[in-house]
């Protein structure tokens, strides 16, 4: 983004009750000067006019300012600063006076569809909760700062999500579902840089969609559920080997039975089929001998 030509300053402004205070006295005094100036002072009169005259050019530089809010002031066209106090204040009455919130606002992103960094079509959405930090850029950098962070929001969902796989079985890198966290300070340092330039900060982003497209979801979902197979079936054999390898162990230090190479391939064969079966399994007992 281009770098921004104007920054925030504070306008001239004075308190705005004992302005309007001395604005009621001129007001008063120029009826008063002029009532009693009708039975023949003509210098009563003037003064009175110009009392008035006064009054009516000075009064329209009064502007109540709501809280969190702020007044930017134009004198001729050219920006002459912002007033952020809030209450009755007073400025040059020649000037004009945009009103611009600082309140804080959110937006949430409609579910878009992007491919992700893999090819695979998502649905993704976000929102985020910005504040306006500096009414100038806000006012002369962008035509509406409101649209223009709904659309930089938009388009930085759109880069994160390609920049990502949806899901990364190995774990070697990042992906949109398993490093949400990571992700989202991303999208907050990205959408941050893209507005800097209309005055906006940018407090808080979080994904709150995130899905593989209708036409995939059945097909992802089976790999996830064959990845979630294959994973539990490793874990199981992992602690049956240990448990095998316990067993024997056990029965070597305790001299229970003398086993030969032959007889431990058949107890761990059993063993193995024992604890890694998904099934109960049914004992065979054998009446002869290993080798009858």
């Amino acid at each position: 983004m281009p770098s921004p030509q104007y920054r925030e300053r504070t306008a001239f402004s004075l308190p705005g009750l004992p302005v309007a205070g001395a604005l009621t006295v001129l007001v008063l005094g120029g009826g008063g000067a002029i009532a009693a100036g009708v039975n023949g002072s003509g210098v009563l009169i003037g003064i009175g006019v110009v009392a008035l005259v006064a009054a009516a050019l000075l009064g329209p530089g009064l502007v109540m300012v709501q809280p969190n809010e702020a007044r930017v002031v134009q004198f001729l066209g050219r920006y002459t600063g912002t007033v952020r106090r809030d209450g009755l204040q007073w400025v040059n009455p020649f000037t004009s006076r945009a009103r611009v919130s600082l309140r804080i606002r959110n937006f949430e992103t409609s579910v878009m569809k992007v491919n992700d960094a893999d090819g695979s079509p998502v649905e993704i959405a976000a929102v985020v909760v910005w504040q306006v930090e500096d009414s100038a850029r806000a006012s002369f950098e962008v035509d509406s700062f409101v649209m223009f962070v709904e659309t930089q929001t938009e388009a930085a969902v759109r880069h994160i999500a390609t920049s990502y796989p949806y899901d990364n079985p190995d774990d070697s890198a990042f992906s949109l579902r398993d490093n949400a966290e990571k992700i989202t300070e991303q999208l907050s340092a990205e959408i941050s840089a893209r507005v800097e330039s209309a005055g906006v900060r940018v407090i808080e982003s979080r994904i709150t969609h995130l899905a593989y497209a209708p036409e995939i979801a059945q097909v992802m979902l089976q790999r996830q559920q064959a990845n979630a197979v294959v994973a539990a079936r490793s874990r199981i054999v992992e602690g049956a080997v240990g448990m095998v390898d316990m067993a024997l162990a056990k029965i070597a230090e305790q001299g229970m039975v003398e086993l030969d190479e032959e007889r431990k391939a058949t107890m761990v064969s059993n063993l193995l089929t024992v604890l890694c079966s998904d099934r109960a399994t049914q004992p065979v007992v054998n009446t002869g001998s290993l080798y009858n």
